[in-house]
């Protein structure tokens, strides 16, 4: 018993041989199950199972069918094959070769004509020059009178954002009230906000802390809030389970689970911090690195500027420096892919 032709064009049907039929024997001349044969007014004419494996290119030498050979050595040493994945240990000042490699071609392009000296003195020029405002003593000063106001602006800063980010991330009434409004500032930059708080604050001291300070509150808020909400519930119930007091739970488990978004929104207010100081150091000031460059461009001091421009690195290399070696201290327990 054969099974009906499924399809029929020109005096050609279309069989699936043995759809339909018990399990028995195949004879020898019998195409397979799984076979499409073409049969010409009742005879068999072409098995496309021959056809397709006739047609299918040969395997190369030394190849398998399960994916090749490195398919089959991740199979054999999965762990091995992971752990190559893995970014390797940092080297020894690794991060300062992209700044090495700036200041290299810097100075060729000085030495060869290529910039000119008026608008871009060479790295040696710069050099000189620092080093006279270092024996005059204003450059120290200036530094000094910078990295108070960026302290005290990252300092308020990091308070406030804090603070905020658990009364949201903590209660219900906090999130309606606090995170809306957040939301706002971070969507207005600082310096549309200077104006009126030279309105509100005058241009002393106050003025400029306070626009530093919330330029660093939001990056603290988005981060740490993101990290509270992120907490896994089971660890809320583990501290149901076993009892612990609203301090030790804020302690054991809100804390540290909020450490991690905690150091990225540092990373970044650190950053905010500098270049909000930039700007106002230009308002109404007396002394600092965006005095000193103020003044210079006033005189046409190329040199003094780059020297500005160059502190405002080396200062913001080095607290981003500092804050992820103190990540690194603190979030000792946590396994990360970071070198």
């Amino acid at each position: 018993m054969r099974a009906r032709p499924c399809a029929s064009i020109s005096g050609l049907s279309v069989r699936r041989c043995g759809g339909g039929l018990p399990s028995r024997r195949r004879p020898p001349n019998e195409p397979s199950p799984s076979s499409v044969v073409l049969y010409e007014n009742g005879s068999p004419t072409v098995s496309l199972s021959s056809t397709l494996e006739s047609a299918k290119p040969p395997l190369k030498a030394g190849r398998k069918r399960d994916g090749g050979s490195s398919r089959a050595r991740f199979a054999a040493h999965p762990a091995a094959s992971a752990a190559a994945l893995l970014p390797k240990p940092a080297l020894p000042g690794q991060r300062l070769l992209g700044p090495a490699l700036v200041l290299l071609l810097w100075y060729v392009a000085s030495g060869a004509g290529w910039i000119s000296p008026s608008k871009m003195p060479g790295p040696e020029v710069v050099a000189a020059t620092l080093g006279q405002l270092i024996a005059d003593g204003t450059l120290a000063t200036d530094v000094l009178a910078s990295l108070h106001r960026a302290a005290l602006g990252l300092g308020f800063g990091i308070l406030a954002g804090f603070v905020l980010a658990v009364l949201a991330g903590l209660t219900r009434l906090g999130d309606a009230l606090i995170d809306g409004l957040v939301q706002v500032k971070r969507s207005i930059p600082n310096l549309a906000l200077i104006p009126l708080f030279i309105i509100w604050l005058g241009i002393d001291e106050t003025m400029k802390i306070s626009i530093i300070a919330l330029g660093t509150m939001v990056p603290i808020y988005i981060n740490t809030h993101a990290g509270l909400r992120g907490i896994d519930r089971r660890y809320v119930e583990l501290g149901q389970t076993v009892g612990l007091t609203p301090w030790r739970f804020l302690r054991h488990i809100v804390f540290p689970a909020s450490l991690p978004g905690f150091f990225t929104g540092l990373r970044l207010a650190v950053t905010h911090s500098w270049t909000a100081l930039v700007v106002v150091e230009t308002i109404n000031a007396t002394s600092g690195i965006g005095f000193m460059i103020t003044q210079a461009r006033i005189y046409g001091q190329t040199d003094v500027v780059l020297v500005g421009l160059v502190l405002y690195g080396v200062l913001g290399f080095s607290s981003d420096a500092l804050v992820r070696a103190l990540e690194r201290r603190t979030l000792t327990w946590r396994q990360s892919l970071a070198p």
